[in-house]
């Protein structure tokens, strides 16, 4: 299958001699591009924080590859802890990075937070918790009451609040957040089945907001943690991609493109496939 002339590799059910049921469990994916120093305390943060909720999960790292010892941590925390494991992907691209472990799984409720500790572990019960109450999707949001941005700059601050401005015409008022470019939330699989995402680009929450499923979300407050360790991969080129997007969105919500015309490579979640 390809989507204007790019590959996307898609599973069905139907496709597999033994398909497995769809369950009732979280799968929390951390991304990962040279973040070896501060993914045991991630690592160690997040499963105690899920250790106390009421279902099975697991943790899937994706590593893009970093080279920096990150294989060698997952499988050592993963040696002790069945319920973390580690995919290696050869290409870049958050989005991608986070699709690919959602594919990569059977559970029904899919998450993803950053492994630079800026988003807090222990929120993840919080966020559950909306999902099992009913709702579509949840939300860590910086611009909920009672969150925060933490110690950015006035100049930080108005990028990011006018990023958001420009998102609001694309969002129906029933699934317009404060956070709409939030990278921490948990999202109903069904949700989000089917929709072929841009696998290029930082902004997942946004597409599946605007082509998504969702019908009723939820936002749970936090304050924006410094980062740790390393450097912020934001930048120019962020940036470049974040106006891409909104580009075809808009041109989509004109009439002036399909869905599978917004520019991108693409893929889809299905239902439920373990691969």
């Amino acid at each position: 299958m390809s989507i204007d002339g790019n590959p996307v590799l898609e599973f069905t059910r139907r496709s597999m001699p033994h398909p497995p049921k769809l369950v009732p469990s979280l799968a929390l994916v951390i991304p990962t591009l040279r973040e070896a120093a501060t993914l045991p305390a991630v690592l160690g943060r997040a499963i105690a924080a899920l250790s106390a909720v009421a279902i099975p999960w697991e943790i899937v790292v994706v590593d893009d590859n970093s080279g920096d010892g990150t294989a060698e941590i997952v499988s050592r925390i993963a040696s002790a802890d069945s319920r973390v494991r580690l995919l290696v992907r050869r290409s870049r691209g958050l989005s991608g990075a986070i699709l690919y472990g959602w594919r990569h799984t059977s559970a029904a409720i899919l998450g993803v937070m950053d492994a630079d500790l800026q988003h807090p572990p222990e929120l993840l019960p919080r966020l559950l918790d909306q999902v099992l109450a009913g709702r579509d999707i949840a939300i860590a949001s910086r611009y909920a009451e009672g969150g925060g941005l933490g110690a950015w700059n006035p100049w930080r601050r108005f990028i990011s609040f006018s990023s958001l401005r420009l998102t609001w015409p694309l969002l129906p008022p029933s699934v317009r957040p404060r956070d709409p470019l939030s990278g921490f939330f948990l999202v109903r699989r069904p949700s989000i089945e089917r929709v072929a995402f841009r696998t290029t680009g930082f902004k997942l929450l946004l597409e599946i907001l605007v082509r998504g499923r969702a019908r009723n979300i939820s936002e749970v407050p936090f304050i924006f943690g410094e980062r740790a360790s390393g450097r912020s991969k934001a930048g120019a080129g962020v940036a470049l991609d974040y106006f891409h997007l909104l580009a075809g969105l808009y041109a989509r919500k004109m009439g002036l493109l399909r869905a599978t015309e917004i520019g991108g490579r693409r893929t889809e979640i299905t239902e439920g496939v373990s691969v």
